[in-house]
Formats: structure tokens, sequence, C-alpha cells
């Protein structure tokens, strides 16, 4: 088969490609709880930048954390059901590949907490001041 028969970059494959990414998004989002609290969780911190006037700088920053807390949480889905189509009995390493990939989400959650404290506390404890007076 010649390479021009199988259109690798033609546009068909480019939307397929995208119906593809909605479907496994629309997935996670209904099938997994942390998925669900993760974008809650997202938009309440983007409505507190808003409220709280934070910079545009510490809003990009935010919504880059909140987008790899997001995209970390989709992949350790895609691990869990992998590792789930491999094996259906209970399997010691199979619990350690789920739960390592459970780990990259908690970590870089650790994390993105930590750089919410850092861009929200200046502004929350500076309004408390001005009301405290």
């Amino acid at each position: 088969m010649d390479l021009k028969d199988k259109n690798l970059w033609g546009f068909k494959r480019l939307l397929r490609s995208f119906v593809y990414a909605w479907t496994g998004l629309r997935y996670v989002i209904r099938y997994e709880q942390n998925m669900r609290i993760h974008l809650i969780m997202g938009i309440v911190v983007m409505a507190l930048a808003f409220i709280l006037n934070v910079s545009l700088t510490h809003k990009m920053i935010l919504l880059l954390v909140i987008g790899v807390v997001l995209s970390l949480e989709v992949m350790n889905t895609a691990i869990e059901r992998t590792v789930d189509m491999i094996t259906e009995d209970y399997h010691p390493q199979a619990k350690v590949a789920k739960d390592i990939a459970a780990a990259a989400v908690f970590i870089f959650s650790i994390i993105t907490v930590l750089i919410g404290l850092l861009i929200f506390l200046p502004p929350i404890i500076e309004r408390l001041s001005n009301i405290l007076g």
C-alpha cells in the first residue's frame, strides 16, 4: 500500500482524532469521580482568581497547573483501564502499576495546592487586613 493511499495527513483523519479525544474526555468525566472533583475544583479556583483579581500571569499559572492535573487524571484512568484489560485477576504488579499512576496525580495535586496557596494567600490576607483594619 502506497503512503498516499493511507492519507496520513488528511482532514478527515484529523477530525476523527478530535472525536476520539472528545469521546475519551466524556468517558473520564462520566465515570471517574476524581476527574469530576478536579474539574469542580478547577472551576472554583478560577472563579476565585477572578474574584480576588489576581494577575494575568497568576491566572495563566493556575490554568496550566489545572490542565496538568486534569491531564494526569486522564492518563491515570487510561493506565488503570489498560491494566484491568490485561488481567482480570488480582495481581500484585497490576496493583503497583495502578498505584504508581495514581501517585503521579497525587504528587502534582499537592504541588498545585502549594502553588494555589502562594497565589491566593497574599490577596486574601490583604483583604482581611482591610476589613479588620
